[in-house]
């Protein structure tokens, strides 16, 4: 089921690379690595929970906060809200 969930969000981020603005591409290749370890981690403490992976993405990227600008924090949260917002609302059932 996460190895699901990752795959649908990354489709996602994917999917619009052709319409994409700079901001939205850096964006989602940023979140694309803390998708992918927040997944992982699920899998390997047995965690089959997609709020647990939401959580550890969102707290994954509070974590690297000081890697980024202000301005870029704020853009790759939105992103990572908007992905998160899909399922919220059923997109992926």
């Amino acid at each position: 089921m996460i190895h699901d969930y990752e795959q649908k969000l990354l489709q996602l981020i994917d999917d619009n690379i052709d319409s994409a603005t700079d901001d939205e591409l850096f964006a989602g290749g940023y979140l694309r690595g803390h998708i992918s370890l927040a997944a992982a981690d699920c899998e390997q403490q047995g965690i089959d929970d997609i709020i647990v992976m939401q959580q550890k993405v969102k707290q994954s990227l509070q974590d690297a906060k000081s890697e980024l600008s202000p301005c870029d924090f704020d853009i790759v949260s939105k992103l990572l809200q908007q992905l998160l917002d899909l399922n919220k609302f059923g997109i992926f059932e």
